[in-house]
């Protein structure tokens, strides 16, 4: 029987980046769109609150 070669692993390799957690992508989106993101974050906010 062959061996299975770290190839063959479902482990991360060293050639893709790491995944970024769903919360620091909002932020990076966030930090881009500025005024927009905001507001829109306003709103759901006092949305939420009513």
């Amino acid at each position: 029987m062959a061996q299975p070669s770290s190839a063959d692993s479902p482990s991360v390799g060293a050639g893709s980046p790491p995944q970024l957690s769903y919360t620091r992508l909002a932020m990076r989106n966030m930090v881009r769109k500025g005024k927009t993101s905001l507001l829109h974050f306003t709103l759901t906010a006092v949305g939420l609150v009513a």
